[in-house]
């Protein structure tokens, strides 16, 4: 976003993100057959790593979760709170009418984070 300065221009944020993606998730190595058949399936399993890893892993480096370094919210979530998440969910009554590039988590992800 606007004009940054060419020197200051990295990709090491990107690849650091791309490394622990790989390392949590084998369905990002390659020549694993821990794939994902349905593009839906995929979505999901994204958004779970990033839930955890933003609400719920306490990062060394921050000593807390992203979120709460940001004051997004001022607790630790647990699994049980991603759970719950889920559960509340409404089951999707026609898959086949559009695509579904994975679950908005708008109105969820605000009652996660308190509000």
């Amino acid at each position: 976003m606007g004009a940054p300065s060419r020197k200051h221009i990295s990709t090491s944020y990107v690849e650091r993100q791309n490394l622990t993606m790989q390392m949590h998730m084998r369905r990002f190595t390659r020549l694993t057959n821990a794939f994902s058949k349905k593009l839906e399936h995929h979505v999901a399993a994204i958004s779970l790593h990033f839930m955890y890893y933003n609400f719920v892993r306490i990062h060394q480096t921050l000593r807390v979760t992203p979120v709460m370094a940001a004051s997004v919210t001022d607790r630790v979530r647990d699994i049980a709170d991603i759970v719950a998440l889920i559960d509340d969910k409404p089951a999707k009554v026609n898959h086949e009418k559009e695509a579904h590039y994975g679950p908005a988590l708008g109105s969820d992800a605000q009652r996660l984070i308190g509000h």
